[in-house]
């Protein structure tokens, strides 16, 4: 078997296993703060989070089929080795973006819910005052 072609099915199987570990790591972790994130509302974060790993899953595989294609032809095992290192590396470079955009995001988010339960008018309301006419 071609020696670039087993690169291949190396960099497939570590890149595709990497995904799904990283998607259900942050899937399961991922739930209790969107709660919070939320308001509470279990379901929607539920939802939410099932778009996310979906949306997730969709971009970073996407990339690894992209990025599959090397162009160069692998000649000994230290090829393999050093292809592969580079193409996994971006990959997982890729995986954190991935995640770091999305906590921040969601912190971003988070941080706007909790100032908007925070607010509070300065002074309690004690009336109202009817509008004076051409005053």
């Amino acid at each position: 078997m071609d020696r670039t072609v087993i690169a291949y099915v190396i960099y497939l199987v570590v890149s595709i296993a990497l995904t799904i570990w990283v998607a259900r790591t942050l899937s399961r972790n991922g739930r209790i703060f969107l709660a919070d994130v939320l308001r509470g509302n279990e379901q929607l974060a539920g939802a939410v989070n099932h778009l996310l790993v979906v949306g997730f899953y969709l971009v970073n595989l996407g990339f690894v089929a992209l990025y599959l294609s090397g162009g160069e032809t692998i000649e000994n095992t230290r090829g393999i080795f050093e292809a592969l290192s580079t193409k996994l590396g971006v990959v997982l470079l890729v995986l954190g973006v991935m995640h770091l955009g999305n906590v921040f995001v969601l912190n971003k988010i988070r941080r706007r819910g909790v100032m908007e339960r925070e607010q509070r008018p300065p002074v309690t309301p004690q009336g109202w005052v009817p509008p004076t006419v051409g005053a």
